[in-house]
C-alpha cells in the first residue's frame, strides 16, 4: 500500500477515534449528571417526608414562623450546593472536551510539519523561498493559535473565578437573610 492511502486511513481512524472519544465524555458527564439529579431527587422526598412529620407537630403560628425561618438557610445551601456540583460536572466534561480538541490539534499541526518537509525535500530546485515562505506561514500559524489557546484559557481561568466570587456572594447574603428571618422571629413572638 503507497504512504498516502495509508497516511488517508490513519487520519480517518484518528478522526474515528476523536469522534468516540467525545462520544464517550458527553456520555460520561449526562450520566454524572443524572446520578446527580437522582440522588438530590431521593434526598429531597426523604427531606420532603421529614419536614410535613415536623409540620404536623407545630403547635402555634409563632412555632410555624421558626420553622419556617429555619428551613431558608439549609435550602440557599443546598442549591448553591447543587449548581456548584453541576458546574463541576460541566467544567470537567468541557476540559475533557478542549483537551482531546487540543490533542487532535497538535496531531493536524504535525502532521502539516511532516508534509511541508517532506514537500520540501522533493521540491525543484529554485523553489527555496516558496518553501520557505510556506515554513514561515506555517510556523505564524502555529504560533498565533497557541496565543489564542492560551488567552482563551485565561479568559475561561477568570469567568471560573468569577462565577465562584458570584457565588459565594450569593450564598453569604442567603446566609444574612436567614439569620435576618431567625433573629426577626423570636421579636414577631414577643409582640404577639
Amino acid at each position: 500500500m503507497s504512504a498516502i492511502p495509508q497516511q488517508v486511513l490513519n487520519n480517518h481512524k484518528a478522526a474515528v477515534d476523536t469522534l468516540v472519544a467525545y462520544q464517550s465524555t458527553l456520555f460520561s458527564g449526562f450520566e454524572k449528571l443524572v446520578d446527580l439529579n437522582l440522588k438530590v431527587l431521593r434526598a429531597s422526598l426523604e427531606e420532603a417526608a421529614q419536614t410535613s412529620q415536623q409540620v404536623t407537630e407545630l403547635k402555634d403560628g409563632q412555632d410555624a414562623v421558626a420553622f419556617s425561618s429555619a428551613l431558608v438557610q439549609p435550602g440557599a445551601e443546598k442549591a448553591l450546593a447543587y449548581s456548584k456540583h453541576v458546574y463541576d460536572i460541566v467544567a470537567g466534561v468541557q476540559n475533557e472536551l478542549v483537551q482531546l480538541t487540543d490533542e487532535r490539534i497538535a496531531a493536524g499541526q504535525k502532521n502539516l510539519t511532516d508534509a511541508v518537509e517532506q514537500l520540501s525535500k522533493n521540491a525543484p530546485a529554485g523553489s527555496e523561498s516558496a518553501v520557505a515562505l510556506l515554513k514561515s506561514s506555517l510556523a505564524t500559524a502555529n504560533s498565533t493559535y497557541d496565543s489564542i489557546s492560551k488567552a482563551a484559557k485565561q479568559a475561561a481561568e477568570v469567568a471560573e473565578t468569577n462565577l465562584n466570587a458570584a457565588a459565594n456572594a450569593t450564598f453569604k447574603a442567603a446566609s444574612d437573610a436567614a439569620d435576618v428571618a431567625t433573629k426577626a422571629a423570636p421579636r414577631s413572638r414577643r409582640a404577639a
